[in-house]
């Protein structure tokens, strides 16, 4: 429980992060939760949104599997990354503060501090 977190505040601490969830892509249990994750809706939630996602362009005939989804609002940045493991892949959600943030650095951010939900 530890590892788990000591990674999520790594995630909440990259700039212009104001709130993150751990959720099991398969059942949408949250494992954990910091910040403001209010903005980010409940688990179940963000699983069926993937779920739906990756449905979706599989049917359009996308190839390779769904990595991440991103939402823009005129406040906030929603970022749902995949991360995959044996059994069921989780999901990292996280809200980031428009005004303060680099989307791409932060993508590149959480992505590396994601690695340790899945070590």
């Amino acid at each position: 429980m530890r590892a788990l977190e000591a990674s999520l505040s790594d995630v909440l601490g990259s700039p212009g992060v104001v709130g993150a969830v751990l959720v099991d892509a398969a059942t949408g249990l949250t494992y954990a939760a910091g910040g403001d994750q209010q903005l980010l809706g409940p688990g179940a939630e963000l699983a069926e949104l993937a779920a739906l996602i990756g449905d979706r362009l599989c049917e359009a005939g996308a190839d390779g599997e769904l990595e991440s989804v991103v939402v823009t609002s005129t406040l906030h940045h929603e970022v749902v990354q995949v991360l995959p493991r044996q059994g069921d892949p989780l999901l990292l959600a996280t809200v980031l503060d428009r005004s303060r943030v680099n989307l791409a650095l932060a993508l590149r951010q959480t992505a590396d501090s994601a690695r340790g939900f899945v070590a």
